[in-house]
């Protein structure tokens, strides 16, 4: 088998960073399609920024890269904990959630 070598990736110095804290995601029988945006509080009609689109063998390549990657941070940083009580939404508009025990 032939040896893998290391793909070297260029970042153009043109490329402008895009924060996103939203991905839409869709699919086709041959693509999956992945629009990130920002909800950001007053912005009532936030726009996509970005839109991905990848091959269902891409997107399960990816999985496993974002997955790998997840497992590395929280072995470095800790368990990223998620509220299912506390949502985007709630951060964003200021619903504060119940605290423990309370309803």
């Amino acid at each position: 088998m032939a040896e893998l070598k290391p793909i070297e990736v260029q970042l153009p110095e043109s490329l402008t960073p895009v924060f996103a804290n939203m991905v839409r995601v869709s699919h086709t029988p041959g693509e999956f399609i992945l629009d990130f945006t920002a909800i950001l509080p007053g912005n009532t009609a936030p726009k996509v920024s970005s839109r991905i689109i990848l091959s269902p063998l891409g997107l399960k390549m990816m999985q496993q890269a974002v997955l790998e990657n997840l497992r590395r941070y929280e072995a470095s940083f800790g368990e990223i904990k998620l509220n299912p009580q506390h949502t985007l939404a709630d951060e964003l508009f200021g619903k504060t959630p119940p605290a423990p025990g309370e309803k």
